[in-house]
């Protein structure tokens, strides 16, 4: 059934990070600004300072020494233009992708997982946070700590802490992503700490919140409160694409180049990271369409795959990550994407992206056999699913490509 359209779990990156190759380029760099439609004045800047995302996913300690970095390098930038004070608010704007935060067909069960991560155009630390519980006075709720810290998140801690006895147990729980996170039940006094990591609920309202925290650090004061902004028509740059920056009298005060796509893409396919191959999809839409949604994210994949001769038959993309059991592809089309990337210019950056047989960190299952060193390939599983597409080399030499979709 190699032309029957399966779910193809993590498969799917395949086909989201061909198309970021060929439409954005391996150089392709993502951007966040500070902008401000107000005047300086003394050292002082009277008006809102935004935070203005344009889908980096790299805004962490991943690619830089602490998870904050990114931050301190624009603050930097505040500095040498000598502000101290804004006596605006401070604005989180994750309008340059519509759609929801979390894709049609994720499972409701894995929204709190790390590997579900809300899709934001204005993320942070990869839209994930650390709670960390500590005992403290028997009779008293335990402390909890969140890291980053100043995250912003609502916490309702219904906890006690004991002096002694078995079977108490702490619960770190949430229903629903945008519900407070709740801690329930009993920690011994003296006992080791409870851990739980989860995704927080509006990503942009998580970046401008410990960016706040941030520019307290440094020094520099913000008057007004915290405001997120989703919808264009609110945005100071009213929905436009980020380099016509002269509109609405937007000025960048700041700015953040991120690393080149291909060392994301490595991200994708190596790591199977999911925020990161949904950040890119979304700006696949953008960049062809002017809106970064799933459908327009969609059609951008399926023109350029039609465009390089990939027979789509039947495929179905709810998102460019594979967490959706409602997609759709066929092994033949997967044996198609490998087999005309392979005639392409982007062929060196894709192959290198994609995990190796018996390495570390990547594929390592195979580390024994002939497929070691020899073979490339992703992954790919959800509930139901297994699946494997690559390519290998006979002991002839010939390469053949192969797609495995159970």
């Amino acid at each position: 059934d190699a032309d029957r359209p399966l779910a193809p779990a993590s498969n799917l990156k395949l086909l989201t990070t061909a198309a970021a190759l060929q439409i954005l380029g391996p150089d392709h760099r993502f951007r966040t600004y500070l902008l401000t439609d107000g005047e300086v004045v003394d050292g002082v800047l009277h008006g809102d300072l935004v935070l203005y995302g344009t889908g980096d996913p790299g805004i962490s300690d991943r690619f830089y020494r602490r998870k904050d970095s990114v931050f301190h390098l624009l603050v930097d930038q505040l500095e040498a233009a000598g502000i101290h004070a804004v006596t605006g608010d401070l604005v989180g704007d994750a309008s340059f992708f519509a759609g929801p935060l979390r894709p049609p067909g994720w499972d409701p069960r894995d929204l709190n997982d790390h590997f579900s991560a809300a899709v934001s155009a204005l993320s942070f630390n990869e839209n994930v946070v650390s709670f960390r519980v500590v005992a403290s006075t028997p009779g008293q709720a335990p402390e909890v700590h969140t890291i980053p810290d100043h995250s912003g998140l609502e916490v309702v801690n219904n906890a006690r802490t004991i002096a002694g006895g078995s079977g108490a147990r702490v619960h770190i729980l949430r229903d629903d992503p945008l519900d407070p996170v709740r801690v329930e039940g009993q920690i011994v006094r003296g006992s080791r700490d409870v851990w739980r990591e989860m995704t927080v609920s509006v990503p942009a309202h998580f970046a401008v919140s410990v960016f706040r925290a941030t520019l307290e650090k440094r020094g520099i004061s913000v008057e007004g409160g915290l405001r997120v902004v989703r919808d264009p028509e609110r945005s100071l740059l009213g929905g436009i694409s980020a380099p016509a920056l002269g509109r609405r009298g937007a000025r960048v005060l700041a700015r953040h180049v991120s690393e080149p796509l291909s060392v994301y893409l490595a991200v994708v396919n190596k790591e199977s990271n999911n925020l990161f191959a949904e950040l890119i999809f979304r700006t696949l839409g953008r960049t062809t369409e002017g809106v970064g949604s799933t459908e327009a994210s969609a059609r951008a994949v399926e023109r350029e795959m039609h465009g390089l001769g990939v027979h789509m038959g039947g495929a179905v993309l709810l998102d460019g990550s594979g967490l959706s059991g409602g997609s759709r592809v066929s092994a033949s089309t997967f044996v198609s994407v490998l087999r005309r990337m392979a005639s392409t210019p982007r062929w060196g950056a894709y192959w290198a992206s994609l995990p190796e047989a018996g390495r570390r960190g990547e594929l390592g299952r195979m580390y024994s056999t002939a497929a070691a060193r020899n073979l490339r390939a992703k992954t790919g599983t959800i509930e139901g699913v297994s699946a494997l597409s690559g390519m290998v080399r006979t002991a002839d030499g010939e390469r053949v490509a192969f797609s495995l979709l159970v």
